[in-house]
């Protein structure tokens, strides 16, 4: 059996370790291949002195006696030669190397290109195992002098090089220029005396290892760990060193790896936190956690996943330790349009009077945070404590963000710097859009804990520490914004302020800003996040004016949004799945992305019930009106109000009302029939109002308003039926003032909405007779304009098909007719119904070519 593993010599040194375990088997059948080696002796030394530099197969090979076995043996160790990886991995080089030439001779760029690549490759195992191969240094060292030369000559050169080699060319200047400063010195060296350095390189003996057993190699490694302690131990088995000479590499080589395939980001931020830890001066620590930041805020690079909590305050606290260092430093700047510094031996040094520029951009840092929080809280359940507790990292948020802008403002103070406008637009619009939804009570605390984190040294020239104030505070970064910025961002300021002077009450305000601003004429030109914000703020003022008991103004404002039965589209609060919607993955997934969280919210139920109690009052009175004026009619304030009103009359049977819609429903039967009373508890009974500021104010203006509405349902239903009535009677039928009463009536009568007279002296209402129609006049007066409607419709179809036909109807002396289009009265040909007999022809003679159409005949021959 050992005859069986006893192979050449390659196999022999790979399998030393199964030739000890069955050592013991060997010795057990050495008697049997005794016996049986005498019998081929012969035939064994006619093939070995035939072929000595060969090995020995076939059959042969396992009839080898002992003695022949040990002088083959010795003969094979002369004869072959071993060679280890490394030597074999220098053979590989050195053929490359060979390639490269070759290819410098044909002008080959694109082959150089890919050569040198593998080049690259190849001497990182070899690096690994030993010093840097001088053959290596002198192949790039060539290879650069060589591009240096061919860029030369095609400066002066008329005949351009083809888009292949220029394409390998330009990749080689690219790559070869920052290899080469790894390897400058060994370059310079080669270049001074190339002989002398080529002549040092002479093949180093590789001392014999001793083979150790697994169980001995074992039990070494776990005594090494026992007492030294466990290493970083990088690729290549070497152990890495976290030294501050050697941080700028380690982050050239992790900047380098960033965005390729198989990159373990965490391998690279734990190795960064490390290197944070050894950086000593600020200018270290300013370039590590610039690339550290950014290397966290890479785990979620796909936009369905969101950044774990734990690596968002990771950043969060590495950006504030940055602004902390910054600070520290001003002789330093993070600014986006510095030059990178490629000399990773030596720190740079700015020019004297200068600034050392660093590239960065902390509005960026300060987005991606604010984006990564919101994303975060769009995937947590809102009615969960996690949400609270994950809503608690605002606050350190803000302040990031307010400190932020205050190095900012350094920053543009400095003219040199050349820091853009746009930078500092951007921060105070992520500010103002924390702050404009929130009640004042909560800005103003939200603004405290803020200020007392930040140093008292820091102050801020656009909002200083002593302005407390939030509705100034608002003021304040809005009018900052009206001055230097345009487009999107200034409509957005606007937006966010309309939006805070609607929360607080203001509505005249808030509804003046809206008109002046003209952005619902050019809304539809912004991208739709700003038009989001715009149905937000045209929602909270028609809540404002509601509040301020502005009932028209309210449902004007809703309308739009309330009216479409997609309130929860509009205003980003859910998505809306149809049945047989045409909406594709990627525009839902989009449409998803685009929802608010759920703290910025308006109470969807709350907004029905305001609209449908605006629509009711509103409503209500105008149905009654129609009794008496059938052409009001065509007038319909809420097509949603009016459909759920006339679904709800339908029903057989009415329960007790369930829900906000049954009340509105409810509360509008009793106000049509005169039960304001009734009307008024049904309101008061939805529980929707409690969410609002002050529900029994909110409830006591509901009660006028129904009461007046009350008062002008029952005058429009019920004044055919009256001469005169008297106010008094009014009054105490609605638990009104007399005063109340008469400015209702003479604002109705002003209006032409109640055809009656006010006598003061007497204290009534005097109706007009005659005045009001009766039903069948109606009716009659209906069916003549639907009849005249027709007619032109008919002459007009008539003109349109007609027209270009010569001598069509010639109708001549017949000037009118009925007069045209005119119909009952003037018409277009004549006066009267029928017009005059020679309206069609006076001043004009019949002749040639004409075109006299029938519904035109009042227009007479006219000539082409």
């Amino acid at each position: 059996m050992s005859r069986f593993f006893h192979g050449d010599s390659s196999s022999e040194s790979s399998s030393s370790d199964e030739e000890e375990l069955y050592s013991e088997e060997e010795t057990a059948e050495e008697v049997k291949s005794d016996s049986e080696s005498d019998e081929d002796e012969d035939g064994e030394e006619e093939g070995s002195s035939s072929d000595d530099d060969k090995h020995v197969t076939g059959a042969n090979k396992f009839l080898k006696s002992d003695d022949e076995e040990s002088e083959d043996s010795s003969d094979e160790e002369k004869a072959t030669v071993v060679k280890s990886a490394k030597d074999k991995r220098f053979e590989e080089l050195e053929s490359t190397v060979g390639s490269m030439e070759n290819a410098r001779k044909i002008n080959d760029w694109a082959q150089i290109s890919t050569v040198f690549d593998k080049l690259n490759r190849q001497v990182v195992k070899l690096v690994q195992t030993g010093t840097m191969p001088k053959i290596y240094i002198k192949a790039i060292a060539d290879l650069e002098d060589f591009m240096n030369e061919t860029i030369a000559k095609q400066k002066v050169s008329t005949k351009k090089m083809n888009a292949t080699n220029a394409r390998g060319l330009n990749a080689v200047k690219q790559r070869i220029k920052r290899n080469n400063k790894d390897y400058a010195k060994d370059i310079d060296q080669f270049r001074e005396d190339k002989d002398a350095f080529m002549r040092s390189d002479e093949p180093e003996e590789v001392a014999p290892v001793e083979r150790v057993r697994r169980s001995d190699r074992r039990l070494d490694v776990d005594d090494a760990g026992d007492d030294e302690g466990f290493s970083t131990v990088g690729r290549g088995g070497r152990t890495l060193q976290y030294t501050p000479e050697s941080i700028f590499k380690h982050l050239r080589s992790i900047v380098e790896s960033r965005g390729k395939k198989n990159t373990d980001r965490q391998e690279q931020i734990r190795i960064m936190e490390r290197l944070h830890e050894v950086s000593t001066t600020p200018y270290q620590k300013v370039r590590v956690l610039l690339a550290l930041i950014s290397t966290r805020f890479d785990l979620t690079s796909g936009s369905s996943t969101t950044m774990s909590q734990e690596q968002w305050k990771s950043a969060e606290n590495e950006f504030h330790t940055l602004l902390e260092v910054l600070h520290a430093n001003p002789d330093m700047v993070v600014i986006e349009n510095a030059e990178e510094w490629e000399d990773d031996d030596k720190p740079p040094t700015p020019p004297p009077g200068e600034k050392l520029r660093i590239p960065g951009s902390i509005v960026s840092f300060v987005e991606r945070l604010d984006d990564e929080l919101t994303r975060s809280l769009q995937q947590i359940d809102p009615h969960t404590a996690e949400y609270i507790d994950r809503l608690v990292d605002e606050g350190a948020l803000y302040t990031n963000i307010v400190r932020g802008l205050i190095y900012v403002e350094a920053l543009s103070k400095d003219s040199k710097l050349e820091t853009p406008q746009e930078s500092k637009n951007r921060i105070i619009m992520r500010r103002l859009e924390h702050i404009y939804f929130k009640p004042s009570q909560v800005v103003s605390i939200l603004e405290e804990k803020a200020w007392e984190s930040i140093p008292t040294s820091l102050e801020s020239a656009i909002t200083p520490r002593k302005d407390a104030d939030s509705a100034g505070l608002v003021h304040t970064l809005c009018t900052y914004l009206y001055e230097h910025s345009e487009g999107i961002i200034r409509a957005r300021a606007m937006l966010c302020q309309i939006y805070f002077l609607a929360l607080h009450d203001q509505y005249y305000r808030a509804r003046d800003m809206m008109l002046m601003s003209h952005l619902q004429e050019t809304i539809g030109s912004f991208d739709i996040n700003t038009q989001i914000l715009f149905n937000r703020t045209l929602v909270q003022v028609g809540l404002c004016a509601f509040r301020a008991g502005l009932i028209y103004e309210a449902q004007s404002s809703l309308q739009e949004i309330c009216g479409s039965g997609r309130q929860k589209e509009l205003l980003a609060q859910g998505v809306m799945i149809q049945r047989y919607s045409q909406v594709s993955p990627e525009q839902e997934r989009l449409e998803r992305q685009r929802q608010l969280p759920f703290h910025m919210h308006i109470n969807l139920e709350l907004l029905e019930c305001v609209y449908l109690t605006c629509s009711m009052l509103l409503e209500i009175p105008l149905l009654a009106q129609t009794g008496s004026s059938p052409e009001i009619k065509k007038r319909v304030i809420s097509k949603t109000y009016r459909r759920q009103l006339e679904y709800h009359e339908r029903q057989i049977f009415t329960g007790p009302p369930e829900n906000t819609r049954d009340h509105v429903m409810q509360a509008s039967r009793a106000l049509a029939s005169g039960e304001w009373k009734k009307a008024t508890s049904f309101i008061h009974s939805i529980k929707i109002w409690e969410l609002m500021a002050e529900p029994e104010k909110m409830k006591g203006m509901l009660s006028e308003q129904i009461q007046e509405e009350g008062l002008r349902t029952y005058l429009f239903t019920y004044a055919p039926f009256y001469d005169t009535l008297s106010v008094d009677t009014l009054a105490s039928m609605f638990e009104l003032s007399q005063r109340k009463v008469a400015a209702v009536v003479s604002k109705m009568i002003s209006h032409e909405e109640l055809a009656a007279a006010l006598d003061q002296v007497n204290s009534a209402i005097i109706f007009r007779k005659g005045v009001e129609l009766s039903r069948l006049q109606s009716l009659a007066l209906t069916l003549s304009d639907k009849a005249s409607g027709l007619i032109e419709s008919n002459e007009r179809t008539l003109e349109q098909r007609t027209q270009g036909t010569a001598n069509a109807f010639d109708r001549n002396a017949q000037g009118g007719g009925r007069g045209g289009r005119g119909g009952r009265g003037r018409g277009r040909g004549g006066e009267g119904r029928g017009g005059q007999q020679d309206g069609g022809q006076g001043g004009r003679r019949a002749g040639g070519n004409q075109f006299t159409g029938g519904a035109l005949g009042g227009r007479g021959a006219m000539r082409v």
